[in-house]
């Protein structure tokens, strides 16, 4: 393999890693202003020993987040040297803005909402588990910010001469809200609150159906299914946005998304397929023109193809781009069922006896982080050869002295080094999940309370 393949796959493991973990902080630490919240109006004690148990949680998500992140600052400057170079002046100022206004922000009262629970007013609690949850969103939107100028780059100019030349910013409101700030930070948020959510239905369902701790499992099982059945509403208008904004500012990317080569053909809607990157062709099933439609309101509307663009111009894994895309979509698809049907069952008060759905939930803990992890493949991988779109090539970004000895051996290490956290991950997960919420509140008695009128 080439020293630029190997970089690529590097960045890509540890990032893929690391993104494991922001959208599990995000999402529940927007559920646990809820629970919190819950608690201050209500007093119930049920509500602070949900709070407390899922802050626990959230504790071990934030930490491995935090060490799995590091590393890829440092391989902007190791592997991606020219890329650094030519865009730190852009990159750089949203990264420092994320350091400034959103991770201290996040990490100060994080320190208030884990330790100080019985030493601090319950309100000035509650307003830390709030700054945290704000801080962690505040954090994805500047690093998105800067991921999306890397796709529709915008208030800038280019200085410079030669190996010299480099991006400056000239409208710094420009740069953050770029084409593609909008609706990606929107689509991003969506699906964080997704994956919080579906990962407190996972662990909740889990104790249902084990008949524990039902007094709690129950009401923060209809809690979450609020969330993430709205939030699943809202990412397929967000995803409809997303890919409109695709087809007007990254046309190879929508080109290659549905495996469409022909410009003179309308596009249709695949739901399965193969793109048969040699022949320039893709076979599948799906909707005549239902790509057309979406984006022009037309059947017929023909869409530019990839046979539009110089073959150096086009994404070198077309039908990697094409998988990604459809899993996400059809991931998609599949919680906006479960979490609907779900909804519709607890209104018939028939929720928790649909064994089969509830045991669903348990293992939807992974649709989210899968969707999450395809649809960043669709979109990274959507806009090679370019690293900047349009600007720079991914190609001309690796770091000149960097050898491919040097990144196996960093990858072998961050491969092992990665394997250990998720591993340890696991299994402070899995014990507290194993030791359940009661014995973090001192022994004192939780009322029993009916489940909403259903036997389980």
């Amino acid at each position: 393999m080439t020293a630029e393949i190997l970089a690529r796959i590097q960045f890509a493991y540890t990032i893929a890693f690391h993104y494991i973990f922001p959208p599990l902080s995000i999402g529940l630490g927007l559920v646990l202003v809820f629970m919190e919240g819950k608690y201050l109006l209500t007093k119930n004690k049920i509500w602070e020993t949900m709070t407390r148990f899922w802050v626990k949680i959230f504790a071990i998500i934030f930490a491995i987040g935090v060490a799995s992140g590091i590393v890829m600052e440092f391989e902007f400057g190791t592997n991606w040297a020219a890329y650094s170079r030519y865009v730190g002046d852009i990159f750089g100022s949203a990264l420092a803005a994320e350091g400034l206004f959103a991770f201290a922000l996040e990490s100060g009262f994080l320190g208030v909402m884990l330790f100080s629970w019985n030493r601090v007013p319950k309100w000035v609690h509650f307003i830390s588990t709030l700054g945290v949850a704000i801080g962690s969103i505040f954090s994805a939107v500047w690093i998105l910010v800067a991921n999306s100028w890397m796709q529709t780059p915008a208030g800038y100019r280019i200085v410079g001469e030669g190996a010299a030349q480099k991006a400056e910013i000239t409208d710094f409101w420009a740069m953050v809200f770029n084409p593609s700030t909008v609706d990606r930070i929107t689509h991003t948020l969506i699906a964080a609150v997704i994956t919080g959510a579906f990962f407190v239905l996972s662990v909740n369902a889990y104790y249902i159906l084990k008949r524990k701790y039902l007094e709690i499992s129950v009401p923060a099982f209809k809690l979450a299914l609020i969330f993430a059945t709205v939030a699943c509403v809202l990412q397929l208008v967000s995803g409809h946005s997303s890919a409109s904004g695709v087809s007007v500012n990254q046309p190879t990317k929508l080109a290659a998304l549905e495996g469409h080569y022909d410009s003179l053909a309308p596009v249709p809607l695949y739901l399965v397929g193969w793109v048969d990157q040699k022949n320039q062709k893709t076979h599948g099933i799906g909707i005549p023109g239902g790509t057309s439609f979406l984006i022009h309101q037309d059947f017929k509307a023909p869409v530019k193809g990839l046979s539009a663009f110089q073959p150096d111009e086009r994404p070198d894994a077309v039908n990697l781009v094409f998988q990604s895309y459809h899993l996400m979509v059809l991931l998609g698809l599949t919680m906006i069922g479960m979490t609907l049907l779900a909804s519709f069952l607890w209104w018939r008060h028939r929720l928790f006896t649909t064994k089969w759905l509830m045991k669903l939930f348990v293992i939807g803990v992974i649709f989210p982080q899968l969707a999450n992890q395809v649809g960043w493949i669709a979109a990274e991988v959507g806009r090679q050869p370019w690293i900047v779109y349009g600007l720079l090539r991914t190609k001309d970004a690796l770091s000149q002295s960097v050898s491919t000895s040097q990144i196996w051996f960093s990858l072998i290490l961050f491969s092992l080094v990665y394997t250990l956290l998720f591993v340890l991950f696991l299994y402070l997960l899995n014990k507290k999940i194993k030791n359940g919420p009661y014995h973090l509140v001192n022994d004192e008695k939780h009322p029993r309370q009916e489940v909403m009128g259903e036997s389980l």
